[in-house]
Formats: structure tokens, C-alpha cells, sequence
């Protein structure tokens, strides 16, 4: 089993090569044996580009889809916070290992600007997660077959709630999420494992206490593809300029308490090769 060699791409920081090259000159050198890695080919664009699309669609889909029914057979605001907690979960765990499941402008902006995403890929995120809410919203308004229907999903608030008001709950739900997407998926201290079930969790709360007041929408997207469909487009703004604001401003303070992931330098040592070699085969 260790003397069969796979193969690895990426530069050793101690000799300027690849990590194969690094670790057979140096083994040879100590009389270590040979040990190189396998590492997966990252998705495509492409690639990226439709698991956005599907992740942003069936998280409109089934969220937005509650909140319909709910009018047909009552959900109360518990089980619609629930349902767009546990699709949100669901769709991190499918599709989080080639997207990274951001399913949302907002998080994607943030992300770029936090310089934790390139900024090349943002528009064709963006525009994938803008269609496929669309797609979702157009999906929902055939099969329900009622203007009334797709009204009720689109995000909106009545007096005596102001515009500032609005803001500042969209704001801060935002934040909330932001912060803790920052703190359990871009944190190399974090339990990976688990990062769908603490943003779900956020999201599930943060519907349960915002939806009656604001919609709870964190998340422009969410917005857009209803008001598209339905062509209602009142206080609109809101639900852009919001939830971006708040979820650059969680980017911004989770800067404060991160704490920079340790670099790999120095001689490469035997246990090393075998540590590695057991990782590469579990």
C-alpha cells in the first residue's frame, strides 16, 4: 500500500516545486521512502456556475413554496422558518463541496470583497443565483396558477413598520447569517462538518422572529426572482441594499477575531510523509 505513488499538484514552499518532486529529493536525501499525494481536479466553472443555479432554485422553491401553502393548510411562521432552515442545510451538504453554496448575491459579495472569493467569479454567481430565484418563482406561479399566490411570497412590510425600521431588520438578520457563515465555513479553525446545520439554524431563527415583519429575505435574490414574476417591485431596495450592507459588515468584524491560518514551512520529516500518505487515503 505505501509504495504505490499517486500524484499531487501545488509548490513546496521549501524548493519551489511541486509537492511529488519536493518529497522524493528530499526522502532520497534522509532515506526516507517516497510518498505522494492524490488530489481531486477542482470543479469547473461551469460546474460552479449550475450548482448555484440549482441550490439557489430549490432553496426559492421549497422556502417560497411554504409560504404558499401555509394560505392553503396553515404552516404557522414556526413551520415556514423550519422548512427554509432544513432545505438550506440540505442544499449546503449537496451542493457546498463544488459552489460553496452561497445560493445568495449577498454572501457572494461579501465573500469578494473579504477577499475570501475571486472577484472575476462573482457575476457569473450572481447571475446564476438571480435565475435560478426566478426560475423558482416562475415554477411556483404555474403550478399554484394564482396571482395571489405569488404576491404572497413576495418580500414586503406594512406600516406601522418604516423604511428605516426595515433596513435595520434586514440588516441585522444579514449580519447575523454572514457572521456565522464567516465563522463555520471560512474559519480554518471550524468544524466544517457541521456547517450546514449551523447556518440552517440561523436562517430557521432568523425567519421565525423577522418573517412576520419583513419577510426575512437576506437575500437580494430572494427578492428579485418573486418581484420579476409578479411585477411588484415596492420597496425593492430594501432587500437589495440591506442584506448586502449587513453581510459585508459581518465580513468586516469577523475579520477581527480570525486568526491567520499557520503556513507550512521547514524540513519535511518521515512521520509527515506518513501522516499525509494516511490522509490522502482515507
Amino acid at each position: 500500500m505505501a509504495n504505490s505513488p499517486s500524484t499531487f499538484a501545488g509548490p513546496s514552499p521549501k524548493l519551489g516545486l511541486s509537492i511529488e518532486q519536493s518529497f522524493m529529493e528530499e526522502g532520497k536525501s534522509k532515506g526516507f521512502q517516497e510518498y505522494t499525494i492524490k488530489v481531486d481536479k477542482p470543479p469547473s466553472s461551469f460546474q460552479k456556475m449550475v450548482a448555484e443555479l440549482i441550490g439557489t432554485y430549490f432553496l426559492i422553491f421549497i422556502g417560497c413554496g411554504a409560504a404558499i401553502v401555509n394560505k392553503i393548510e396553515p404552516l404557522t411562521i414556526v413551520g415556514i422558518a423550519i422548512v427554509w432552515g432544513l432545505v438550506l442545510m440540505a442544499a449546503i451538504y449537496a451542493l457546498g463541496h463544488v459552489s460553496g453554496a452561497h445560493f445568495n448575491p449577498a454572501v457572494t459579495l461579501a465573500l469578494a470583497a473579504a477577499r475570501k472569493f475571486p472577484l472575476k467569479h462573482v457575476p457569473m454567481y450572481v447571475v446564476s443565483q438571480l435565475v435560478g430565484a426566478t426560475l423558482a418563482s416562475l415554477t411556483l406561479r404555474v403550478l399554484f396558477n394564482d396571482e395571489d399566490s405569488i404576491r404572497t411570497i413576495t418580500t414586503h412590510y406594512s406600516p406601522p413598520t418604516t423604511d428605516l425600521e426595515a433596513i435595520t431588520w434586514e440588516f441585522i438578520i444579514t449580519f447575523l447569517l454572514m457572521f456565522t457563515i464567516s465563522g463555520v465555513a471560512t474559519d480554518h479553525r471550524a468544524c466544517k462538518d457541521l456547517s450546514g446545520l449551523a447556518v440552517g439554524a440561523v436562517l430557521l431563527v432568523n425567519v421565525m422572529v423577522a418573517g412576520p415583519i419583513t419577510g426575512a429575505s437576506m437575500n437580494p435574490a430572494r427578492s428579485i426572482g418573486p418581484a420579476v414574476v409578479s411585477g411588484i417591485y415596492t420597496k425593492i431596495w430594501v432587500f437589495i441594499v440591506s442584506p448586502i450592507l449587513g453581510a459585508m459588515a459581518a465580513t468586516l468584524v469577523y475579520s477581527i477575531v480570525r486568526v491567520p491560518k499557520p503556513e507550512i514551512s521547514g524540513s519535511t520529516t518521515k512521520s509527515t510523509y506518513n501522516h499525509m500518505y494516511l490522509q490522502s487515503k482515507q
